[in-house]
């Protein structure tokens, strides 16, 4: 498949270019830098997502796009604009939609508020918290005729925890996934074999899946 990825150089972005770009997937991926490490067989573009421009080329000539920016920088306050630009994109386009988001928009429980909702969060992540329940909001409410799906990370997720590779997960929807310890974690690379394992399967469909050990 043609695999567009906003945010491709970021830690997860980079880490699904690299399963995708493995399985011999055309893989371009869009960022506001260059790679320190390029992925081989991985395309790279460089731009703004603030510029309509942009966001036009990224959805053309594609199957998927994968929506991987971390809201921050000049894209904190203006992330909610643009992904429902993509998102309108995307719908036009007949473009599979792929949406990264956080932890907090699980739930703990069948029928239970989101994690988020609970304010258990340092304060200086409040916003961009709220950029990606906003981001699941607005697929929530697109039309039936986009194809989307939002994926959220274990609690326990980052570069700064990146874990190993051990090429197992497991898939689960809104409701957040813990191990018998109560733990809810997952190493880079297995999120993003998650998400291509998703991507090929093509079987979700307006859904909101999570992945966690």
């Amino acid at each position: 498949m043609r695999i567009t990825i906003v945010g491709g150089t970021g830690y997860t972005g980079a880490n699904i270019a690299r399963i995708a770009a493995a399985r011999g997937h055309q893989v371009t991926s869009l960022s506001r830098h260059e790679p320190t490490e390029p992925v081989p067989g991985v395309s790279y573009r460089t731009g703004s997502v603030l510029d309509p421009a942009v966001r036009q080329q990224a959805v053309a000539d594609t199957d998927v796009l994968v929506l991987a920016a971390s809201p921050r920088g000049n894209l904190l306050e203006a992330q909610t604009e643009v992904y429902q630009a993509f998102l309108e994109l995307a719908d036009a386009a007949g473009v599979r939609l792929f949406v990264i988001g956080g932890y907090s928009t699980l739930r703990p429980a069948p029928g239970a508020p989101r994690i988020l909702e609970a304010g258990q969060f340092p304060p200086e992540f409040a916003r961009e918290i709220q950029a990606g329940a906003d981001n699941l909001d607005a697929l929530l409410a697109a039309p039936d005729s986009l194809d989307w799906v939002y994926v959220s990370p274990a609690g326990s997720y980052g570069a700064h925890t990146p874990g190993e590779a051990t090429g197992h997960y497991r898939k689960g929807g809104e409701i957040a996934l813990v191990d018998q310890a109560g733990n809810s974690a997952i190493s880079g690379a297995d999120f993003a074999l998650g998400v291509v394992d998703a991507i090929e399967a093509g079987t979700d469909h307006r859904a909101h899946l999570s992945f966690a050990y």
